[in-house]
């Protein structure tokens, strides 16, 4: 007896990624065209991006704060199926709150570094400061070996490397995790060109 199996593929199979200089501002205007309005702290590339440290597209806009609202999270989802409808690619779930408990994890006076990357008509973004950037982006790329070249645009000197090894190393209780971080910023201080 042959037993046959036919696998299907999605043959144009395309990332779903986005330029955050061009969404936010065009997010800005959808949501203004809605009476809506969005204030909230971004982290990751949606915010390296706005402020210029970063020319990669992401696949979303990670924010710690507020805890998006369902007419937002509805919003964002008109405005991605508006976008893929003319031929450009967005994820529904493009705008969320997947770093929320990191604001939880901060070091004390992080809302004091915040840095305005975006004041439009409906949206006023922010981005967590370089210090707390650091420690997310090192966090990330310890933690699930993503963002080397976020880590690397960065551009952390050896004292801000050390700083963020102390806090990352408080992340997690697995006995390795301490060897792991120091081995993996380590690499990154040799790509940079310097060592802890």
């Amino acid at each position: 007896m042959v037993v046959s199996v036919i696998l299907i593929l999605p043959v144009n199979r395309i990332p779903l990624t986005m330029n955050p200089n061009e969404t936010i501002p065009r997010f800005d205007a959808f949501l203004a065209e809605r009476g809506l309005r969005l204030e909230a702290i971004a982290a990751g590339g949606t915010a390296l991006a706005l402020m210029g440290i970063i020319t990669r597209e992401t696949r979303d806009c990670d924010l710690v704060e507020p805890q998006l609202t369902e007419d937002l999270t509805q919003a964002a989802a008109a405005f991605a199926a508006t976008l893929r409808n003319q031929g450009t690619t967005l994820r529904d779930d493009w705008l969320n709150n997947g770093p929320a408990s990191l604001g939880a994890l901060l070091p004390d006076g992080w809302r004091d570094r915040l840095h305005l990357i975006h004041d439009g008509k409906a949206i006023r973004l922010w981005s967590l400061g370089r210090p707390e950037l650091l420690l997310a982006k090192l966090w990330a790329l310890c933690d699930r070996s993503l963002d080397l070249s976020d880590c690397v645009a960065l551009n952390p000197s050896t004292e801000e490397l050390a700083q963020a090894e102390a806090w990352i190393v408080r992340q997690d209780i697995n006995p390795d995790w301490p060897t792991h971080v120091r081995s993996t910023l380590e690499d990154l201080a040799g790509r940079l060109g310097h060592g802890l």
